[in-house]
């Protein structure tokens, strides 16, 4: 559905600018023949660049899953054989995240054999070497991946926009992180006006509902490599911008700077795909998704006096997983409505998408923990290929890299880049939110901070994903801008 439906929006657009979109030829020096002979040889080349296009990406890997697929609509213990492994999802109704139908049942795994696709700079030590040796940095079901699995739960908790929460998300106060942190704590001032940033204080709750719908990428955005499109549309329409390479030199004409912008990017985010899809290969890694509802199966594992003990558990946290008892089910008590399941976990957490998402909110309550769901749509929950590494971390980051070299600053033009979510229409997953809120970035980082961010708030992802995500993606976006310098200069070898 989704190359048909591509094709037909590139159709209708040449048709109302004028132009004949059956038109083929390939001859010549007009910008129609020129078109098609570039779009011609990229077809070509990408045909047999190791994605296994001809046979529709079918696996050729060898890939077997470890465990069964968890039925989503089927709470309580999964049959899981290892849950440091990802586990496919079993949907009743599939939709792709960008909102294409899919076959209902155990997902497929997408993408599997793309750490095999010809890279743009890319290049390994050794054969067969990975691009990225992260192999010591992959989460494992130990106790090291316990904090990082409350903090999932704690910020499906934080969603709940009645808390009277609420956050400056303005770059004074938010962002100017270490590469691969969250340690920053803003900007002192916006570099370009050497004023101080207005503070932009918004409900929690909308902040992470907006952050992690945002930079999802779904039915009516782009993918998140397009996203980074965007952005960089945005940097070289702003006013005043100078198009200068590297932030020097001669001022190019916009269609020099865009064919140089798009080429980088794209070169980034190309070879970000492939390194981070080929660390998901390798590694297999779970979703927060198995990590919580396996954990919570086998119980709590703070106290040994207590009862539902396992060592392997959740621990208990105040306020965010709880034990439940008689005490905490009786009558006007936080359980009371899980007053049947005494002695199983409890996690203060997104409910779920509502019935009508346009004019409800899901909400936030005590649910089981067995039950718990990431902050996405039921027809999608979580992607269908493994964690470790974030994707959106490493396309992010390298992107904004790329964007800094290009245009010789880290800062956004003016020192400032923002996107308005407007209130209350613009969530999809449910009504919201209640205010308008501003991302805003000084930064590329701070943008490819956030977009990594974001995958913690929609439960995709545990930090180490999104860390090292961010860590491999910052040296990717380097490479990618040294080979294109070599293209732009004259000097690459083909």
């Amino acid at each position: 559905i989704g190359g048909p439906r591509s094709a037909a929006g590139f159709r209708a657009r040449r048709e109302r600018r004028g132009y004949d979109p059956d038109d083929t030829t390939a001859t010549g020096d007009t910008p129609v023949a020129v078109g098609n002979r570039v779009g011609q040889m990229v077809i070509d080349s990408a045909a047999n660049d190791g994605a296994n296009e001809a046979m529709n990406y079918m696996d050729t890997t060898g890939w077997m899953p470890t465990n069964m697929p968890l039925v989503v609509d089927n709470p309580g213990p999964e049959q899981v054989t290892d849950p440091a492994i990802w586990q496919q999802l079993n949907l009743a109704v599939s939709v792709t995240q960008n909102g294409i139908p899919t076959n209902a049942g155990p997902q497929g795994y997408i993408g599997s054999n793309w750490g095999g696709v010809t890279p743009f700079a890319l290049t390994r030590s050794a054969p067969g070497a990975a691009y990225f040796d992260l192999a010591a940095d992959v989460p494992r079901f130990d106790d090291a991946i316990v904090p990082e699995v409350v903090e999932v739960i704690t910020r499906a908790g934080q969603l709940d926009v009645t808390s009277g929460d609420t956050i400056d998300i303005s770059p004074g106060a938010y962002g100017n992180n270490p590469l691969g942190t969250n340690d920053g704590t803003g900007h002192p001032t916006n570099p370009v006006t050497s004023a101080p940033y207005a503070p932009q204080v918004v409900p929690l709750g909308d902040f992470g509902r907006t952050l992690a719908e945002f930079w999802a990428d779904g039915p009516e955005s782009e993918t998140p490599p397009g996203h980074w499109n965007v952005l960089a549309n945005f940097v070289g329409d702003s006013p005043g911008f100078q198009r200068r390479l590297g932030g020097a030199g001669p001022v190019l004409d916009p269609l020099e700077w865009d064919v140089k912008v798009y080429f980088a990017v794209n070169g980034a985010v190309h070879d970000a795909a492939i390194a981070a899809w080929e660390l998901k290969r390798r590694h297999l890694s779970s979703r927060p998704i198995t990590l919580i509802r396996y954990m919570a199966s086998l119980g709590q594992r703070t106290d040994p006096g207590m009862p539902s003990y396992d060592a392997n558990g959740l621990p208990l946290v105040d306020g965010v997983i709880e034990l439940i008892t008689e005490a905490t089910s009786a009558p006007g008590e936080r359980h009371e409505h899980l007053k049947r399941y005494v002695g199983e976990l409890a996690v203060f957490s997104w409910r779920g998408e509502p019935g009508d998402r346009d004019n409800e909110i899901g909400g936030v309550d005590w649910i089981r923990a067995v039950e718990w769901i990431a902050y996405q749509r039921r027809t999608f929950v979580t992607p269908a290929f493994p964690g470790f590494v974030s994707g959106h971390s490493t396309f992010s980051r390298s992107a904004a890299q790329v964007l800094t070299e290009l245009t010789g600053s880290e800062y956004f033009p003016g020192g400032l880049g923002e996107f308005v979510a407007h209130a209350p229409t613009y969530l999809f997953f449910e009504r919201g939110p209640s205010v308008d809120v501003h991302l805003q970035w000084a930064t590329y980082y701070d943008a490819a901070d956030q977009a990594g961010q974001s995958r913690i708030w929609g439960g995709i992802h545990i930090s180490p994903d999104d860390f090292f995500g961010r860590r491999m993606g910052d040296q990717i976006g380097r490479g990618a801008v040294a080979k294109a310098l070599t293209y732009f200069d004259g000097s690459a070898v083909p």
